[in-house]
């Protein structure tokens, strides 16, 4: 069944309801690289609730998984993860129970033979007070759903980098069960784990979850400019441009100007980038040069 575009621009989600407990919240820091040296203190903070839990911002990107483009009609098969943004409007608390809603914002039609591009957002409130916890937005490239009639005209341009060396550079190596671990936040995808899947597919092994890549360039960049307050960022924003295979090195490139962080990661051992035009947004008072 091809892609409806009327039927796709108007779907609408809202509503539901997700309980998350403190557990959830260390799984999420474990997994994306937390606590490997489990006697630092500065990552301890996430994973170990001695005090109230610091909270990774990323972890709103697990925290309200609707599916809301199930059965719209793309090959899920040929179906990538294209962007990933994050408004965080207050910081994570460390458990608590969230009211989310999601609609597709819009659908580009990129051609018959290159493809769409679909984003939806969803919006996230707590029970507690009804007030805004966090915005993200997805971005979905269907590669072999184009030509259905969606908008024509450019997509939203990517954040641009700054022409010069980077400011710092974080370097953090994933462990080759990782996959494994993250898939524990809710994305039971097979491709993640299945060794006969991935080589159907066309991987030699289970490529690591994106949203794992994305979490673990906010931890380099907790790690390398906002000395591990969680509170200093508000906004983190990605393009996906390659898979990072469980065990593989990923280098942080970063540049920081004012309270913008611009950052790219690429594959120590392959050479190749895995995530392009990242931008970091800092509360204004968290201005402080990159270690």
């Amino acid at each position: 069944m091809p892609i409806d575009y009327q039927h796709l621009i108007s779907l609408r989600s809202t509503g539901h309801t997700r309980r998350y407990s403190d557990r959830d919240t260390m799984l999420y820091a474990l997994s994306i690289g937390m606590g490997r040296d489990p006697l630092a203190g500065t990552e301890l903070d996430y994973v170990f609730e001695r005090n109230p839990l610091k909270t990774v911002p990323t972890m709103a990107s697990v925290l309200a998984r609707i599916p809301l483009l199930k059965d719209c009609g793309y090959d899920y098969t040929k179906v990538l993860h294209a962007e990933q943004h994050l408004v965080i409007h207050r910081p994570l608390p460390q458990d608590g129970e969230l009211i989310a809603d999601a609609r597709v914002i819009e659908a580009y039609d990129k051609g018959a033979d290159k493809g769409a591009l679909i984003y939806t957002e969803t919006t996230a409130r707590t029970t507690t007070d009804d007030e805004p916890l966090f915005t993200t937005t997805s971005g979905i490239f269907a590669r072999g759903d184009g030509g259905f009639g969606g908008a024509t005209g450019p997509s939203p341009a990517p954040h641009p980098i700054p022409n010069r060396p980077p400011d710092a550079s974080c370097q953090i190596r994933t462990r080759e069960d990782q996959a494994l671990l993250y898939r524990l936040n809710g994305d039971r995808n097979p491709l993640h784990v299945d060794p006969e899947l991935a080589t159907r597919v066309g991987f030699p092994v289970p490529i690591l979850h994106g949203l794992c890549t994305y979490g673990t360039a906010c931890l380099a960049v907790l790690k390398t400019v906002c000395h591990y307050d969680h509170t200093s960022i508000t906004g983190f924003d990605v393009r996906f441009s390659a898979p990072v295979y469980p065990g593989e090195t990923i280098i942080t490139d970063l540049w920081q100007d004012g309270n913008i962080v611009s950052f790219e990661c690429r594959v120590k051992e392959r050479k190749v980038t895995v995530i392009r035009n990242g931008k970091c947004t800092l509360t204004d008072s968290s201005r402080g040069e990159p270690q």
